[in-house]
């Protein structure tokens, strides 16, 4: 067993990790490259240093970890990359637009390599999660105005519904049967099957969605 802390934004230090495993395992056969932060926050109010740290880590930093490992991977006899994109790589959503940007990146560039390994024994599989069990949101970036405590209870309580075991089985499987794409969670298949009929029009349907729920909400509130 080989442990290591790597920044997965510095492409040296990311080398060095590469170059370490290969030589102390005797070679890679399976990359999961599942770097990854959250930020939340409208374009207007959002800090670019928080922007270009999201696209740091959740893009540069997966396809670092991938090329450096990719020399090892394409000598195995089964190799195998596994990307971590996001239901937020299928729709985008308002107030996400860093996120949305780094994922939908993930998900082109894990396409785009699927094909061009195809003359080799590697497969590439793209994981898109729904809400998992895990603290990104609590871990995560916010733009100012933005509500944290309120985001992080809505978060925990209403979206995280699949448990990081059962997560973790899904992606194994999926990886073990060398999948284009993986859709973990009910939430996951159905934003995937949103983005298949509606295309493009969900852009308009969800904002007015989302007005309507407020509105409900604001009535039961009411004494």
């Amino acid at each position: 067993m080989l442990a290591q802390v790597v920044d997965v934004t510095d492409w040296i230090d990311v080398q060095a990790a590469a170059a370490a495993t290969t030589s102390a395992l005797g070679g890679v056969d399976s990359v999961f490259a599942a770097a990854g932060i959250i930020h939340r926050g409208s374009l207007l109010d959002s800090d670019v240093a928080d922007i270009e740290r999201v696209m740091s880590v959740n893009w540069r930093g997966l396809m670092y970890t991938v090329k450096a490992h990719l020399p090892a991977v394409v000598s195995s006899p089964a190799g195998r990359i596994v990307t971590f994109s996001s239901a937020f790589g299928l729709l985008a959503m308002p107030r996400y637009s860093a996120y949305n940007s780094s994922k939908f990146a993930v998900r082109g560039f894990s396409e785009s390599l699927r094909q061009e390994l195809t003359s080799t024994q590697v497969s590439v599989t793209c994981v898109f999660p729904g809400g998992v069990r895990t603290s990104i949101v609590r871990n995560g970036l916010f733009a100012a105005g933005e509500h944290r405590d309120a985001v992080i209870r809505g978060f925990e309580k209403r979206v995280a519904r699949t448990d990081p075991e059962e997560a973790a089985a899904i992606i194994l499987s999926g990886a073990e049967r060398r999948r284009a794409r993986v859709f973990v969670g009910n939430d996951a298949r159905l934003v995937a099957i949103l983005a298949r009929l509606a295309g493009g029009h969900y852009q308009d349907a969800l904002p007015a969605v989302g007005r309507f729920l407020g509105r409900v909400r604001r009535q039961l509130r009411r004494p």
